[in-house]
Parts: C-alpha cells; structure tokens; sequence
C-alpha cells in the first residue's frame, strides 16, 4: 500500500481545569503524594502523553460511533477492520487477526507526547509555574464529614501544551473521512475530558490555534450527532 502523504496538525491544549494523569507509584513515603503526575525524568516537566491522547480519542469514538462492534460491547476495542477507527488509529495486536491488521495496513495518526508551551515552560524553569495539590475526600453520610483526605497532584488550570499529530494518507484512504473522525474525537474529548477525577472536576481541556499543515483549520465544524 503506497504512502502518498503525511498530514501535519498541531495546535495547543488549553487547561481549563487542572490536569491529572498520573505516574503510578510503587511506594508512598511518609507524608508524600500519593497520587502524583507523569513528568519527563530529566527536568521534571509535566506532559500530557500521546497514549493518553490517542486512547481517549480512540474510546470516545468508539462508544458513541461503533458501540453496536461485538469487541466493543463487552469493552475491548474495535477489531473490525473495515471501520475507520481501525483504518486510522489500528488494530488491536492478537494472533487470530493477523491476517486482518495485514488488510488494513499501517496506522494512520501518529499521536505525540504534548509538551507544555514555550512560554508556561519558561516559567515552569523559573520556579513562577509550580504544581498544585488537590485533596479530595470521602464524605462520611451518617457524620457528614469528610474522612480519608487523598493529596493528588495536578498541573493548574490556565497552562497549554503543545501537540502534534502525523496522519498518514495511504493508497486509496479517504482523506475527509479519517480527518474527521479525528476531529470528531477532539470535539469529545472537550465535552469529556482527559487523565483522571474528570467526574470531580479534572481535565477540561480546549484545543486551540488548531491548524492542518500549516493553516488554520475550524475542527468544530463537524457535527457530532447526525
């Protein structure tokens, strides 16, 4: 299958409430966090990992366009490749669909680590962007207070990330088609979320100055419910 262009699209990811997406952490010190974020290991920048974006993007289409997928109903991904979201962000890997992921070919997005914005990156250096600490408890319903207080970290609202992503035009794609389902999923997860504790208030997120090798692009144009 001939590769006949790569697609650029880059924009920023706007928080519009803080953004949890955690590290994990095999052991919690004495008065430590136990929930803290994902941040490069060299300079502790937090960053918004391209799992994260393409999987969010990947499960919310899938419920809302391909719920009636048999893989689907009983929580696995989509494995139907004659779907788009199988064209564009791949098949499943097994052995009983080899021959299936060889029909449909190379994925499509290639989703990126989104890194913070060169000016909150700057201040992130200069000690003025620090993350924040958000306690949440659960609330005791005969007492009515609040018991077993949880710390968890989360970069503060009102920080961006850059993102970028490739798509592959292949053979005889349809090009209109995987863009939009690609901007489809943006569009969800805004009216969803990203990372965790998105049910109490965590990872409202905008995509902003969104642009499609190198122009601006509206993504919001595309209706969602038809």
């Amino acid at each position: 299958m001939q590769l006949k262009q790569i697609h650029q699209i880059r924009g920023s990811i706007f928080l519009v409430t803080g953004l949890h997406i955690g590290a994990g952490k095999d052991n919690i010190e004495i008065g430590g966090m136990d929930n803290p974020i994902i941040k490069n290991p060299y300079s502790t920048a937090p960053y918004i990992p391209g799992s994260s974006l393409k999987g969010k993007m990947r499960s919310q289409l899938e419920l809302v366009y391909f719920s009636d997928e048999s893989s689907v109903k009983y929580g696995n991904p989509c494995d139907n490749p004659e779907t788009s979201v199988c064209k564009v962000f791949g098949m499943p890997i097994s052995k009983s669909n080899e021959e299936a992921r060889a029909k449909v070919g190379a994925t499509r997005i290639v989703v990126r680590d989104a890194v913070l914005s060169k000016k909150w990156l700057e201040k992130f250096v200069t000690g003025e962007l620090t993350m924040e600490e958000k306690n949440e408890n659960t609330i005791d319903r005969v007492k009515g207070v609040a018991t077993n207080p949880r710390p968890m970290e989360r970069v503060p609202a009102g920080v961006s990330f850059d993102f970028s992503f490739s798509l592959k035009e292949m053979g005889d794609d349809d090009l209109a088609e995987n863009l939009n389902l690609i901007w489809k999923g943006m569009r969800l997860i805004e009216l969803d979320g990203l990372g965790g504790s998105i049910s109490r208030g965590s990872g409202q997120v905008e995509f902003q100055d969104v642009l499609l090798n190198g122009k601006p692009t509206d993504f919001r144009e595309i209706p969602l419910w038809e």
